[in-house]
């Protein structure tokens, strides 16, 4: 994996916890591992990890809120575990800043694989050479989003000079990996981003959940599509309720 990527880990269950530290440190992850929430914010302040694994349910501070902490600080991957996949908390975690979930009982070599797709996505572990999450890439921190539209958005002018897309008051910067509305900066987290330029280059083509779990979440297998769904939600917030349509039945287009 090249330099050694630090998990923070937050799990009150004794068992879960030490068994999950010792099949990620076998794997050759450093982990931090903590039982309540208030610990882990503390140690994610002293340690700045690479990525963070927290359970919705720990005491002290509840994985959501921490989330949601670490969210305000900072553009870390954050996988959120739940015991209920159909629990209201998995959607409150991604409406805090989760970039996905993971369903408990898990088996190890599910949450290692899970781990290193998000991983992916951020840059990390690649060799990419790409800003960390606590100094990303461009004014919205989306550094591992640069990587994915080289490698399959739409060409960029000759010379290697940026692009600007524009639809409506939207502006998207490709290579700077900034985004404005009417003049202003918006901040956008890294999957944010991703899922973004997703949609920015093909604008006005249908694009499914499917799919867009594929190409924006590196899921190599079916994946609950309430993560886009959420993410979509988020991002619309932030650039405009009616930028991004929803094509019931479908999925979701850009408005060119």
């Amino acid at each position: 994996m090249g330099e050694t990527t630090h998990v923070l880990f937050v799990e009150d269950d004794d068992v879960i916890r030490e068994a999950t530290q010792l099949a990620l440190e076998r794997d050759g992850y450093a982990v931090t591992a903590v039982g309540d929430g208030l610990a882990g914010l503390e140690a994610f302040r002293a340690d700045q990890p690479d990525i963070a694994l927290l359970d919705v349910m720990v005491p002290g501070l509840d994985g959501v809120s921490l989330c949601r902490r670490i969210r305000d600080a900072s553009t870390v991957p954050v996988i959120m575990l739940s015991a209920r996949a159909d629990s209201i908390d998995v959607v409150l975690g991604l409406e805090a800043g989760a970039d996905d979930y993971v369903t408990k009982p898990f088996d190890g070599a599910v949450l290692v694989a899970r781990i290193r797709a998000v991983l992916r996505r951020f840059g990390h572990a690649s060799g990419l050479g790409l800003a960390g999450p606590h100094g990303a890439a461009g004014a919205n921190g989306a550094g591992g989003a640069h990587r994915r539209y080289a490698e399959g958005g739409p060409e960029r002018p000759p010379g290697g000079e940026a692009e600007i897309l524009r639809f409506g008051e939207l502006e998207v910067d490709t290579e700077g990996m900034e985004v404005r509305t009417s003049g202003r900066p918006v901040s956008l987290t890294p999957t944010e981003m991703r899922l973004l330029l997703e949609f920015s280059a093909t604008p006005g083509t249908v694009l499914s959940r499917d799919r867009l779990l594929e190409r924006v979440w590196d899921y190599g297998w079916g994946g609950d599509t309430r993560v886009v769904d959420v993410h979509v939600q988020r991002l619309r917030g932030k650039i405009g309720q009616d930028r991004i349509e929803t094509v019931r039945g479908f999925g979701y287009k850009l408005k060119g």
